[in-house]
């Protein structure tokens, strides 16, 4: 069977599904592949990038670290089990989700599946993306654009439904947490240990994994005065954009990192790219990122290596770091940075998700590890 057999069959079961509009996929070199509208009839502009997980579309596409960008599916077949209700736990903490709406721009998949079957299914895929106003394109060949991606690095692009416009957005050419923080302050739990999440645009994942532990936790927006809280160890987020934006957290650190009474930090995607750049270390932007739920990562003390999930377009630089910190965790696919920790206070990050969700839960031991350095 030929690759343009295969597409073309891609897109008349499309058409024979139901009669779709066209759309474009339109990339700034110029490039372009056409294909399928679903979701709502819109365009959108922003980052192209490529996931290559196989499960877990409603907490990828909820993940904050997405925002602004247009998420290439690699898995083939998407919205095959539906959209699961919004529910949440006593805490208020969403169950099934990483946040309460969809963050990329736009999404883009090889087949959309019009039937959904799953026990959880309360909606299809099509209708909730109508509901939030977030465009979808199918019959269209997403192993093309993710060699496309792969070869010259990931590019701005825009989804284009008939002769409407939209301008070109770049998401790391500004600070894009307003967009993603909380607003104000809110807590969670009740253990007598005090968490401070610093919010860059958390999963509640993150917070799902702390509260399991018997912890409370403060969520405070990505701007605000910590030493206006108390605490007994405080958590830096993951979340979208180039770190270099994101000035308020950067300063925020220098002084917890360099105060007299240190207390230990964690810090989860973004929050090691912030740790780094606030201990005068420096970042990088990778060709295409690290979007996956099986990137190997090597503990370099125990030699142990580990399968991880991860959603990122940046990375520390390995030679920048200062001679106080010490690497802790090397990808073993391109050997990247992906763990750093202090060699003396406790203070330690890493670029992978602990709280997965979705993905392998190999290293939510550093959950405990970290409750454990509070507790201390």
């Amino acid at each position: 069977m030929t690759l343009e057999y295969r597409l073309d069959r891609i897109q008349e079961l499309c058409v024979m599904a139901k009669k779709r509009q066209k759309a474009r996929l339109l990339f700034q070199d110029g490039s372009f592949f056409e294909g399928f509208l679903f979701g709502s009839s819109r365009s959108v502009s922003g980052e192209a990038v490529f996931q290559t997980g196989m499960v877990g579309y409603p907490e990828s596409m909820t993940d904050p670290s997405y925002f602004g960008q247009i998420l290439v599916f690699t898995y083939p077949l998407i919205g095959n089990y539906g959209v699961p209700p919004l529910r949440k736990n006593e805490e208020g903490l969403f169950l099934n989700f990483e946040s309460g709406r969809i963050q990329p721009k736009g999404i883009v998949v090889a087949s959309y599946s019009d039937e959904f079957s799953h026990w959880q299914a309360q909606k299809s895929l099509e209708d909730w993306m109508k509901e939030q106003g977030v465009p979808g394109i199918t019959g269209i060949d997403t192993r093309a654009i993710t060699k496309k991606l792969r070869q010259g690095g990931s590019l701005l692009a825009k989804i284009v439904v008939e002769s409407s416009h939209t301008d070109w957005y770049d998401p790391n050419a500004e600070n894009v947490l307003p967009e993603v923080s909380c607003k104000k302050p809110i807590e969670y739990g009740r253990g007598k240990l005090r968490i401070l999440l610093i919010d860059c645009g958390a999963k509640e994942g993150i917070l799902r994994s702390l509260l399991k532990r018997g912890v409370s936790a403060v969520r405070v927006p990505f701007s605000a005065d910590v030493s206006k809280y108390s605490y007994d160890g405080v958590l830096v987020s993951n979340g979208p954009g180039d770190p270099k934006q994101a000035k308020e957290p950067i300063e925020t650190l220098k002084k917890l990192l360099n105060g007299p009474k240190p207390k230990p930090i964690f810090g989860v995607c973004l929050g090691i790219q912030l740790m780094a750049l606030a201990s005068g270390a420096d970042t990088e932007k990778l060709p295409y990122g690290h979007r996956s739920q099986n990137q190997p990562c090597q503990d370099l003390e125990t030699k142990r290596c580990y399968v991880t999930s991860q959603n990122h377009g940046f990375a520390v630089r390995e030679k920048s770091l200062g001679p106080d910190w010490r690497l802790w965790f090397r990808n073993i696919n391109d050997g990247t940075v992906e763990g750093i920790r202090h060699k003396s206070k406790p203070f330690f990050a890493v670029q992978f998700h602990p709280e997965a969700a979705p993905g392998p839960f190999d290293t939510n031991f550093l959950f405990d590890y970290f409750i454990d350095l509070c507790r201390k």
